[in-house]
């Protein structure tokens, strides 16, 4: 589809939208959610340039050509193609939230697969019929995953209200009905569909909330309660009146799904699987994303320090910001590069990127994203806070009189000047700004969560192991070695990704 294509095929859809206490009566039509519509939109324009044809597209396991963002990873190549895909969208619109569908099916495609090996069941197959669907309509999914999770110290089996998190509440010959919330959900007014995954890992007594289905966004049942995507409407927002993201609480009461949309039910040990598997595709996909957005923030300082009439080779602590700005979004980008070359092959064909280092690299840009912000105040100056409203670029009792003195550099125009200090805000020290740091810091789990799966699948051992072969007497005798140290090639030999022409 085009971006075009994309905002009309949302009108067959007729889901049940809440924003800012009103009813949305049709979505593609709605102002306060046009900056996101706008947003996935790029997707679909950029896979349709011929220059991004191989960053943007892939070729199915039918030999079709489908667009990156819901294609399944079959290689290392594939995996550095998607995350400069990603990164290539957010260049434009910040953020490319299409990229959890691509996330969200990856993991599905491998756990049910997992999960037919282990119980016998026929997910995987369900699954690969749904897929072949998404890819050949061009869809776009919202993932429905972070639960409204309560109390947090309990399990979703323990909670007084079971329906803070998504959960089985009937089985039919024929489906599934489902009752719950997902609590944040992106994109969630103007997807195609809605996939159901657990959050977490379960025990037997949270089996019934074990469950991952998919259902079209306007199923009966199903009420969407959203943010405005980005500022629709508000002047100085330069670019987030343009491209945005809205958010979304997802009550699910009483939704029927038939059999062949339901790809967990009830195996409780599977969900933890695909919690992590998930987690790990979409961590990976967040570098590119953040490193798109830190292209904007390199780009709009450079910008800034120009029309302030600075030079960065004589003002050395310009420069000095500048450098550490990138060394900060291309050390975070350059985990997300390793992850792909050194991925894991997972047995339905696919792979996964390699866990500690989507992990590190995602972990490194939610603390980093305030560094981020903070170079990007530094080396613009105060008036991009102190700057009076664009109606006062067209007041005539004032205009004249800012113009004269707002300017910087006599060859730059004065408007050119103030256009760069508003984009600068919006990015970094608006309501839009403070989003992108929130998102970056809890969006795909919090720091801890990276912490957690770092601490898990680093090769500890490995690293006393090189200590004790020094010592003549070892501290815990022959430890086996459990893991091998990401980079390092197996004993199959790695495969490093070809190089992709950007050209």
């Amino acid at each position: 589809m085009t971006s075009a294509e994309y905002r009309d095929s949302l009108r067959s859809y007729k889901p049940r939208v809440f924003v800012d206490g009103a009813a949305i009566d049709s979505v593609a039509d709605s102002p306060a959610l046009a900056p996101g519509i706008a947003a996935i939109g790029v997707t679909y324009d950029l896979a349709l340039q011929p220059q991004y044809a191989e960053m943007m597209t892939a070729k199915n396991r039918a030999g079709r050509t489908v667009n990156r963002m819901i294609h399944i990873d079959e290689t290392p190549t594939d995996l550095l193609a998607k995350l400069e895909a990603v990164r290539l969208v957010c260049q434009e619109s910040g953020c490319a939230q299409r990229y959890l569908s691509h996330d969200s099916l990856t993991a599905l495609h491998q756990a049910t697969f997992r999960t037919d090996a282990e119980y016998g069941t026929d997910y995987h197959q369900r699954f690969s019929a749904y897929l072949q669907r998404v890819q050949d309509e061009d869809l776009t999914l919202g993932v429905a995953m972070t639960d409204a999770k309560g109390d947090r110290a309990k399990k979703p089996g323990q909670q007084a209200n079971p329906d803070v998190y998504v959960h089985i509440a009937e089985r039919r010959p024929t489906g599934i009905v489902i009752r719950g919330t997902k609590a944040i959900v992106t994109g969630a007014p103007y997807v195609h569909e809605f996939l159901v995954m657990p959050c977490r890992t379960m025990s037997a007594d949270d089996a019934d909330f074990a469950v991952a289905c998919a259902v079209p966004i306007d199923a009966p049942g199903i009420t969407i309660v959203a943010r405005p995507a980005g500022r629709p409407g508000e002047k100085a927002a330069t670019f987030s009146a343009r491209y945005g993201q809205s958010t979304g609480v997802v009550i699910f009461e009483d939704v029927f799904v038939p059999w062949e949309q339901v790809f967990l039910a009830g195996e409780y040990e599977e969900a933890g699987f695909l919690t992590t598997t998930y987690a790990t595709h979409h961590r990976h996909s967040c570098i590119g994303a953040r490193a798109g957005f830190g292209d904007l923030l390199i780009g709009a300082g450079a910008l800034m320090i120009e029309a302030n009439g600075l030079d960065p080779q004589r003002h050395s602590h310009i420069r000095d910001q500048m450098v550490e700005l990138i060394t900060v979004v291309e050390g975070f980008y350059a985990c997300g590069v390793a992850a792909s070359t050194y991925a894991a092959s997972h047995d339905s064909g696919t792979v996964i990127p390699d866990a500690v280092f989507s992990n590190i690299g995602k972990l490194l840009l939610a603390n980093q994203i305030y560094d981020m912000h903070r170079i990007a105040h530094y080396v613009s100056g105060g008036l991009i806070v102190a700057l009076p409203g664009p109606d006062e670029d067209h007041n005539p009792a004032t205009a004249a009189a800012l113009d004269a003195v707002l300017g910087g550099r006599p060859d730059i125009p004065t408007d050119k000047r103030l256009a760069v200090s508003r984009i600068v805000e919006d990015l970094t020290a608006s309501y839009q700004g403070g989003w992108y740091s929130i998102i970056s810091l809890h969006g795909g789990g919090s720091p801890e969560a990276m912490k957690r799966e770092i601490w898990r699948n680093y090769p500890i051992p490995e690293k006393t192991q090189l200590v004790e072969n020094l010592l003549d007497r070892g501290v815990s005798g022959n430890r086996p070695i459990s893991s091998r140290q990401p980079g390092k090639c197996c004993a199959a030999g790695c495969q490093p990704p070809t190089v992709l022409d950007q050209s």
